[in-house]
């Protein structure tokens, strides 16, 4: 007879994953509503029903097995999967519209994984997705024209908005870009930057200048295909990040040039009160994204 196989419960694999996304299961027993001892109580469920040990002392912290590693990549596909058919049988009724802003670097990398999941729960819901700049994203929002905005985190903001992470600044170029004549010779680099104001042209500028690196604006953009061309045609570097960066370009790791640190990720929403049909799109955004990243 044919051995049956393990099924695995969803509630601990839930406080597995929460605990480990958190970095702390007295988090997790906050997050989920629950005390410290069912938390501990499922995690040895758990460890039971994989048969090993999913977690080991790390000095003062815990840290995954291998098995443990292994399980939590699977844990994920499954809540993600028990959480969009709870979904799909609780709002397939709901119906409506909803006017939704991107950042153009979130646009083509983006719109797939989180709309395209959305749309196979909610049938009946329309979106009508506009991507730009940061600037018309956020007067969009004030001005309530569109009902959520995934934009760049800076000094401008909304009233309602949350992070949803961040992803770090790199300087990036064509594959045959060579820097090192600028850098040896003091030639001011040639920057590939979108028309102001824009956060990253801002931050770039101020960087070189506080490192004492010249430069010289070589291209301007009101678009990031053009800038993305640009770059690809050799005529200079951009500060960007990786997301939807094209294969033809690379990184420039050179440690003359200023490290940039990190450039946060925010949602914003045009009020307070979100309808039925926006509050299900703004927590798809908020659950498929920061994977996305």
């Amino acid at each position: 007879m044919a051995k049956r196989p393990l099924t695995f419960d969803a509630e601990a694999l839930r406080t597995f994953v929460t605990g480990i996304e958190l970095g702390s299961f007295v988090l997790a027993a906050d997050r989920l509503g629950r005390s410290t001892s069912a938390i501990s109580a499922q995690l040895k469920k758990l460890e039971q029903q994989a048969g090993t040990a999913l977690m080991q002392k790390s000095g003062r912290h815990l840290a995954l097995t291998a098995q443990g590693e292994i399980l939590l990549g699977y844990a994920r596909r499954l809540l993600n999967l028990n959480d969009e058919a709870c979904a799909a049988m609780s709002a397939s009724t709901v119906a409506g519209e909803i006017r939704l802003g991107l950042q153009e670097d979130f646009g083509e990398a983006l719109l797939p994984a989180i709309l395209g999941q959305f749309s196979r729960i909610h049938p009946k819901v329309q979106i009508s997705a506009t991507v730009t700049r940061n600037g018309p994203l956020l007067s969009a929002i004030r001005q309530n024209e569109l009902d959520l905005a995934l934009s760049w985190q800076g000094e401008e903001t909304t009233p309602f908005n949350q992070s949803l992470g961040s992803l770090p600044l790199q300087w990036i170029s064509a594959t045959d870009f060579e820097i090192t004549p600028y850098l040896r010779e003091g030639t001011p680099l040639p920057l590939l930057v979108f028309d102001a104001p824009c956060i990253m042209r801002t931050l770039a500028i101020a960087a070189l200048d506080h490192a004492g690196i010249p430069w010289r604006i070589a291209f301007t953009s009101r678009s990031l295909s053009g800038i993305w061309a640009a770059a690809s045609a050799g005529l200079g570097m951009t500060l960007r990040t990786e997301m939807g960066m094209p294969t033809r370009l690379k990184i420039i790791d050179r440690p003359e040039l200023p490290e940039m640190g990190n450039i946060g990720i925010a949602l914003h929403q045009s009020n307070s009160h979100l309808s039925e049909a926006t509050g299900y799109l703004h927590k798809t955004i908020c659950e498929v994204f920061p994977l996305a990243l």
